[in-house]
């Protein structure tokens, strides 16, 4: 059949589905769930529960984001160039990662199988170093097969918008179940140990150098979300003094507040552009920074300040992963690529930043001591405020240097 008169080439591709974009939105869902506990509980879990020291619980954070980072730029440079006849590359690794993760992540909040009073603290880390490093390998390998997809499925910049908004709604839920069941859980333990001491039922116990510019707002974008979620338990245990309860009830305010902000996000973006959004969040993120450096005891305001941070965070990760689709443009078989390799910076600079928080914590010896009520204090200030400024410094360099790729035709390969 002779294609119809008017010369013109093809039309524009057909709009995703519903279905379609709900079933992209919740491929990362386990992922997130994961991610949930792993930054928002791994040290309280590692120092506060099992007793293990402040630098050893780092270290370990440290070990899986170096993982995370020397996988994710391997994992997306094989994800684009490998090939799977019956499903596709990405979702071939895809489904590598989600096994890995199933495999590897329930022993990480485990006892160690093994372990005893009399065993050094170097072999129970020991223990969790190999599920760490498996964890993050699936993890990373899941994200960049999730994240690369973007460009292949959508071309407009609001479609783009549209499906990491979505993605992150499910973000949110994700870690809405995550922080809904740690309260549901503290609360019924509360409930068993009844009003009888309130301070041992009631608190924790035992390519291209221009393209590492986007990089830099990625990374910072990611240090301020994740050390935040890291460190959020800490800063509401020792600084505040607050009741268990809270290390689930707070982060579940910052998620729903980003779960109902990233619904403005399309609109938003639509009106005032990119540049502009993301710096409205930075502006919403260091308002929380402000607060929380001039108040030293913020009690039931905490959750006028988690709505801030949650909706500050939700804002400009969502307005960076669209940045990073912008980039790749129709440059779809280098996708993989692109993510893994911004990817690269910002799971190194989060361990490296955890490490250093670690290192310079005051109680060496003990769980917490009478500096630590001002020392988690600082740090949630110095999260969000210091590199909150850092990353409204690398989005000035983009609006000065505007960023591209350049790539070479497809038929120029060797």
């Amino acid at each position: 059949m002779s294609p119809p008169s008017g010369g013109g080439g093809p039309g524009p591709p057909r709009p995703l589905s519903v279905a379609a974009r709900l079933s992209f939105a919740v491929g990362h869902f386990l992922n997130d769930l994961c991610a949930g506990m792993w930054f928002t509980y791994l040290l309280l879990f590692l120092h506060s529960v099992r007793g293990y020291s402040s630098r050893g619980a780092g270290l370990l954070l440290l070990l899986g984001q170096a993982a995370d980072g020397l996988c994710t730029p391997l994992v997306g440079y094989e994800a684009d160039r490998a090939s799977c006849a019956r499903c596709g590359p990405r979702k071939a690794w895809h489904l590598a990662g989600t096994v890995c993760v199933l495999l590897s992540f329930p022993f990480i909040f485990s006892p160690c199988l093994g372990c005893t009073g009399a065993t050094p603290e170097w072999a129970a880390l020991l223990y969790y170093a190999p599920f760490i490093v498996i964890f993050q390998f699936g993890w990373a390998a899941t994200q960049i097969a999730h994240l690369s997809l973007i460009p292949e499925l959508v071309t407009s910049d609001h479609e783009k918008v549209e499906l990491t908004a979505l993605r992150y709604a499910f973000t949110v839920v994700a870690n809405i179940t995550v922080y809904g069941a740690a309260w549901l859980l503290l609360h019924l333990q509360g409930s068993a140990h009844g009003e009888q001491d309130i301070t041992v039922g009631d608190q924790l116990g035992v390519q291209d150098v221009p393209v590492f510019r986007v990089g830099m707002l990625y990374m910072t974008t990611r240090l301020i979300v994740n050390l935040s979620q890291t460190y959020i338990a800490m800063y509401l245990t020792y600084s505040l003094s607050l009741p268990k309860k809270f290390i689930a009830t707070i982060p579940l305010v910052m998620y729903l507040s980003g779960f109902f902000s990233s619904f403005l996000m399309k609109p938003v973006n639509r009106r005032i552009g990119r540049n502009m959004t993301y710096f409205t969040g930075l502006l919403v993120i260091l308002a929380f920074a402000a607060w929380v450096a001039l108040a030293d005891n913020l009690g039931v305001a905490v959750y006028g300040a988690a709505v801030l941070l949650g909706a500050g965070c939700a804002t400009i990760l969502v307005t960076s992963l669209a940045m990073t689709a912008d980039l790749i443009g129709p440059h779809t078989h280098s996708g993989a690529f692109v993510y893994g390799a911004m990817s690269f910076s910002d799971k190194v600079a989060n361990g490296l930043a955890v490490m250093a928080v670690q290192s310079l914590h005051p109680c060496p010896s003990e769980l917490c001591c009478g500096a630590c009520v001002g020392f988690y204090h600082w740090v949630m200030t110095a999260v969000t405020g210091g590199v909150g400024v850092a990353a409204a410094l690398a989005l000035c360099s983009l609006l000065i240097w505007p960023i591209r790729i350049r790539t070479r035709d497809l038929g120029d390969r060797p």
